[in-house]
């Protein structure tokens, strides 16, 4: 029988599908200090983001032959050493495209229409004629430039919904030289049509968007920083809802303060679960807490896909 650990959890739908091949999961959270002596009788370990899979943890799975991934990224996991040990590793990278992209855009639309803003001063007794009059400066999204640097499943689905705004696109992204976005009007099979998006160098996107969306994984450093914030448009929005640290915060935090940068959507930070707190309290910051890939239809996609992949993998060997 094969024994799956679902460490971080897994939706009901992707554990219907497991229990009904008679695998059996275990739901139970082993705390991390814990994992490496707990693994040892288990098929299949399945993470999110919480977990991380060590070396450690991966020498005490001696029966280990799948890590699984719920979400994109697999920075907690030893990809490379858990490879050479011929165990197989994946994510789901379908299954929140679009979640993390809609998340995106509702940073986008927070920022243009200053709604986080709006929501902390009104809240907190702000005078409602005074707000009126200050937040009359909020601007359209239809005709603005939006940037997005990583172009692969979540950077494509913002690039349709932008598209659908009436938004420029321009993208960058050094393992993707073009990509056809398909724009699908509702539930009408008839009303839908392609664009042809190229990418172009980061140096050009960040030089010439109002909005830039982060869409890639962490690489060990920030991506931008002082240098790259100079770059930009003044007043330029920021969205990073791909990895904390692909931002260098101190420089954005001055950025934000100089009024170089307009302002920034984050949904993820450096130093989680303790964010810097002159970042979620900036009045120029819409922040939300890693909630990117967690909708009910998400969840439940991811889910899903993490059971098909496992049944695919062992087939009918029970």
């Amino acid at each position: 029988m094969v024994k799956i650990l679902a460490n971080d959890g897994i939706h009901p739908d992707g554990l219907l599908l497991l229990e009904e091949a008679n695998y059996l999961v275990s739901e139970e959270k082993v705390a991390q200090e814990d994992l490496a002596s707990a693994i040892s009788d288990y098929d299949v370990l399945i993470v999110r983001s919480a977990t991380k899979v060590t070396k450690a943890v991966i020498d005490a799975g001696k029966k280990l032959k799948i890590i699984a991934r719920g979400g994109v990224g697999l920075d907690n996991i030893d990809v490379e050493y858990a490879q050479s040990k011929g165990i197989q590793v994946f994510n789901t990278p379908k299954a929140s495209s679009r979640a993390v992209a809609e998340l995106a855009a509702a940073h986008i639309f927070t920022l243009s229409r200053m709604l986080q803003r709006s929501n902390r001063e009104l809240a907190t007794g702000g005078d409602f004629k005074k707000l009126k009059k200050e937040f009359e400066s909020g601007y359209q999204i239809k005709g603005k430039t939006l940037g997005i640097v990583g172009f692969g499943r979540i950077g494509q689905e913002l690039a349709t919904i932008g598209l659908g705004l009436g938004m420029k696109i321009r993208a960058h992204d050094p393992f993707v030289n073009e990509a056809e976005i398909g724009i699908q009007a509702g539930d009408y099979p008839n009303l839908r049509f392609c664009v042809k998006i190229s990418t172009e160098s980061l140096e050009k996107v960040l030089r010439e968007s109002d909005i830039i969306s982060f869409h890639i994984p962490g690489i060990g450093k920030p991506l931008v920083g002082a240098a790259e914030l100079e770059k930009m448009k003044t007043g330029a929005i920021l969205i990073n809802t791909a990895r904390g640290g692909v931002i260098e915060e101190s420089a954005l935090l001055n950025a934000l303060n100089s009024g170089k940068i307009g302002g920034a959507g984050l949904d993820v930070f450096e130093n989680e679960p303790t964010p810097m707190e002159a970042l979620l309290r900036h009045p120029r910051v819409s922040c939300s807490p890693h909630i990117g890939a967690s909708t009910m239809e998400a969840q439940a996609y991811i889910g899903m896909e993490l059971a098909d992949k496992i049944l695919n993998f062992f087939g009918d060997d029970k």
